[in-house]
């Protein structure tokens, strides 16, 4: 069974790295094009009015998290789950928070877009159609949720892979349409984008009506369920607004204060933060429906092992790709772009180092949801989180610079870190000193170690491509042959070693 699910995990891992690989490649080139060919201003706008738009994730993404973990627990009950029921009730209630998104931005939204935001004056016009389209998208991804958490609780990350190939071919159409459209460029590039997303939502829905007969819309709204999922989504939007306060929201506050350049900035470093990012969530989205079937079956001692090795992980299979980037930051900016915009470097490495500690994060948030018990947890970690608003606010008000804001959101999550731990400690008991020991303090001394040599070498080589190549070949030195000393036990290295001998034996044996 466990050998089952390992395979399983691995198998997915590599199908959504398959995916993150062309999609990476792909989205560095177009983010090139479209930066340039919007211009610095066009850009920030489509960023931050984007973001506005992804500020009603608060209820969305509320109910993203309450789909894939009633689904997966549902699937981990066996022949006891009642898929069909929990996926129909997810239909009603997705359709119903799709119209109050639309109440809500065409009202609140549109006034706030044209009287608080910063923008130049001849360019409103085109902020409100970004904001329109964003708004159509978004109701339609809102109703898409439940056929989105169908495929990660079926484990079926083969069609991610596809439907990003797809989606990658399409932004790259869109870098050509851009170059030669004769109108608004700001404007087609947001109508565009909307017909991709509308494409792919087809696609996700088709696909999951054909493969899972489990969910298909009966037209059934099953009470208990939906009190189920309501209790469950409504602690968990505290969550959810945190979230967004903390990203979208700081967005806001930095273009009332610093105008559109900034949020371009901002957008440019998350972009190269979503590339190297998405190996590590492409790695956790295999593993989170076994944690969560684990914890349905009661097989505690596995989900806590896979909890930590998942944790150490991705924090290490990030460190190794981001070390690289972190250290020469402004070569590789200067490379890809033709004009970058002031803080963007400092942007992404503050980004970067957050990213990190996100990902201890997310398996003990996963490992929460799995349980159904997060009223509390809500309420302390989610009321933590709530902070960063109004300290950003506050903070930019007495003349601090922008990247002041993302050194705060960092702390705040560093603190939410430790907040998680504790609430696990006291709801489940979670071994938080061995997941401390062995996580934690782990990673935190590879880090310093892995860095020390690749530092001295940035600072003693001043030819940029020699130096950028000897820095990335000796931090990925570094943090494997560190990382596999200080980050692994007896029984994990023995199980690295096993991995790498029999893939080496299947290449010989190919020969």
């Amino acid at each position: 069974m466990n050998e089952s699910n390992n395979k399983r995990i691995a198998k997915n891992t590599l199908l959504l790295y398959f995916r993150m690989f062309f999609m990476m490649a792909i989205g560095l080139y177009t983010s090139r094009v479209i930066l340039d060919k919007l211009g610095e201003v066009d850009f920030g706008i489509y960023n931050v009015v984007g973001g506005f738009v992804t500020m009603f994730t608060i209820i969305s993404g509320a109910m993203t998290t309450a789909t894939q973990r009633f689904l997966s627990f549902e699937i981990g009950k066996g022949e006891d789950g009642d898929v069909k029921s929990i996926f129909s009730t997810m239909i009603y209630i997705h359709i119903f928070l799709a119209l109050v998104i639309l109440l809500v931005g065409e009202t609140v939204g549109v006034w706030f877009l044209n009287n608080h935001m910063n923008f130049p004056s001849e360019r409103y016009d085109a902020a409100n159609w970004v904001f329109q389209l964003s708004l159509l998208v978004f109701m339609l991804n809102v109703v898409n949720v439940p056929y989105n958490g169908a495929l990660i609780a079926y484990e079926k990350m083969s069609a991610f892979a596809y439907f990003s190939i797809v989606d990658a071919i399409f932004k790259l159409a869109i870098c050509y349409i851009i170059v030669i459209t004769p109108f608004d460029r700001l404007i087609m590039y947001a109508i565009l984008m909307a017909m991709i997303q509308i494409i792919l939502l087809a696609m996700y829905f088709l696909y999951c009506r054909r493969k899972f007969s489990e969910c298909r819309f009966t037209g059934k709204y099953n009470r208990e369920y939906g009190k189920k999922v309501g209790s469950f989504v409504g602690w968990n939007l505290i969550g959810s607004l945190a979230g967004v306060a903390k990203e979208q929201g700081v967005n806001v506050v930095l273009n009332m204060f610093f105008g559109p350049a900034v949020n371009a900035a901002r957008g440019i470093a998350y972009n190269v933060l979503s590339k190297l990012n998405g190996f590590v969530t492409n790695f956790q989205m295999a593993m989170n429906p076994q944690i969560i079937k684990n914890y349905a079956s009661g097989e505690r001692d596995r989900m806590y092992k896979l909890v930590f090795r998942g944790a150490k992980f991705s924090y290490l299979l990030l460190l190794t790709l981001s070390m690289p980037v972190i250290i020469e930051a402004p070569f590789i900016l200067d490379l890809w772009l033709k004009e970058v915009p002031e803080y963007t470097v400092i942007f992404l490495q503050i980004a970067i180092f957050t990213a990190m500690l996100n990902t201890l994060s997310n398996p003990l948030i996963v490992t929460m949801h799995a349980t159904g018990k997060v009223r509390d947890y809500q309420i302390v970690v989610g009321g933590l989180s709530l902070l960063t608003l109004p300290l950003v606010y506050i903070t930019l008000k007495f003349g601090a610079e922008p990247y002041h804001a993302m050194i705060i959101a960092f702390v705040v999550e560093f603190v939410c870190h430790l907040a998680r731990l504790y609430m696990l400690k006291r709801m489940i008991s979670f071994p938080i000193i061995g997941y401390l020991r062995n996580v934690t303090f782990r990673v935190y001394a590879i880090t310093l170690l892995a860095m020390i040599i690749p530092v001295i070498v940035h600072n003693s080589i001043e030819s940029e491509i020699p130096r950028f190549l000897l820095v990335s070949i000796i931090s990925l030195i570094s943090t494997l042959s560190i990382g596999y000393m200080l980050g692994f036990n007896k029984e994990e290295r023995a199980m690295i070693k096993e991995k790498v001998i029999r893939i080496i034996r299947k290449k010989i044996l190919k020969r």
